[in-house]
């Protein structure tokens, strides 16, 4: 396994979770939600987290329905993306598949006790720890860093 922080992104309409690795990937922890409706400032905020947290490489959730398919959401994100690829570049930015990851997130923070209500705000960071989880799992067992990498178009 590849030694070295990474940061993972839940991109949604409203509000995007990004959470963070140690060093040696064995934790996933919450970092911030940055609000995601006004998108060039939230690709702002996220290359200054990248700044500040120097990462490996940013894994990004790309939503797939439960049979693989790609509908719209998942376009909204790969041009997200895109974009974020573009901006922090020459950090790489990796897509990985997010299926269940705000359900199981959801359902972790009702077994630790949060409401729904009380968690909201909460419920993108926890997501984006369940994505960088299950990346961080696919590279240990398979050697290989996790998804596909975003090619940077200049």
């Amino acid at each position: 396994m590849r030694r070295g922080r990474r940061l993972a992104v839940d991109v949604g309409e409203a509000r995007i979770g990004v959470a963070s690795s140690d060093p040696d990937g064995l934790l996933a922890t919450p970092v911030e939600t940055v609000p995601g409706r006004d998108v060039p400032a939230a690709h702002r905020r996220l290359a200054a987290l990248v700044a500040e947290h120097e990462p490996l490489e940013v894994v990004v959730g790309l939503p797939r329905s439960l049979s693989g398919k790609e509908g719209p959401a998942a376009g909204r994100v790969r041009a997200f993306a895109q974009e974020l690829a573009r901006r922090i570049a020459p950090v790489p930015v990796r897509l990985v598949d997010e299926r269940l990851s705000t359900v199981t997130a959801a359902q972790r923070m009702r077994e630790s006790g949060v409401s729904a209500r009380k968690g909201r705000g909460r419920i993108d960071q926890a997501a984006a720890v369940v994505i960088l989880e299950a990346a961080l799992e696919t590279e240990r067992v398979s050697g290989s860093p996790p998804g596909q990498c975003v090619e940077v178009v200049v």
